[in-house]
């Protein structure tokens, strides 16, 4: 081939491979922003919605387990019903959510610190006796989950409790109002709870109804650190 039509070739080439298109890039760590969205638009609803009249067995057995006067995280609080338990049973309680609206909700409660916080945010170490991280986690991607109970039991003090609950299943998916979950087997999360450093001891099955209406199954588990 003459030595100018091989030049030529070469441009060609080179030109189509920048045509190409590149790989989208990753999503930015932090939050779902979809899923915040919708908390935050339906604040209200979901307080009305997880509003009790009576405690429920596994805040009630959480309670149950704590010194007096525990400083208890509630992390990804929302409208901070189970927070203001904690507290007017004479704990310290600081309630963190990354929906700015649920925050407000859960600041209104007496004896409740709430602040705007992500998972990630989360970067305390020996700081509370107890920890409640009731269907919150299940909002992380799944990659994100080992550094986030990492980052728990960090936070916890030697031989203090924590609570998870998760929607029990496989795979990751949105709900019909966009929320983003990642689902686990009670084994799964039992073994990421040891994995980072926890014990669990104990554990509870149920099925509720959520925001979006449909019945879900569940699990809680208790270990720890």
């Amino acid at each position: 081939m003459p030595r100018k039509a091989c030049i030529s070739k070469c441009r060609a080439c080179c030109a189509n491979r920048h045509e190409h298109p590149r790989p989208a890039p990753r999503p930015a760590p932090g939050p779902d922003a979809e899923t915040l969205s919708v908390y935050d638009r339906k604040a209200s609803e979901y307080r009305d919605l997880t509003a009790r009249s009576e405690i429920n067995p596994d805040l009630a057995s959480f309670l149950g387990a704590l010194p007096a006067g525990s400083d208890v995280l509630d992390l990804g609080c929302g409208p901070g019903a189970a927070a203001a338990v904690m507290a007017a049973a004479g704990h310290h309680v600081t309630a963190t959510d990354a929906a700015p609206e649920m925050v407000k909700l859960a600041a209104q409660h007496p004896g409740v610190t709430a602040r705007h916080a992500t998972f990630d945010d989360i970067d305390a170490q020996d700081a509370y006796d107890a920890i409640w991280a009731n269907f919150s986690l299940l909002h992380a991607p799944r990659e994100d989950m080992p550094r986030h109970l990492t980052a728990l039991r960090r936070a916890l003090r030697p031989g203090g409790l924590l609570h998870i609950g998760m929607k029990t299943g496989s795979g990751s998916a949105r709900d019909a109002l966009g929320r983003l979950y990642t689902y686990y087997s009670e084994d799964e999360l039992a073994g990421l709870l040891r994995d980072a450093g926890f014990t669990p001891f104990s554990a509870r099955h149920g099925k509720d109804t959520g925001l979006d209406g449909t019945v879900a199954p569940w699990v809680t588990l208790a270990a720890h650190g």
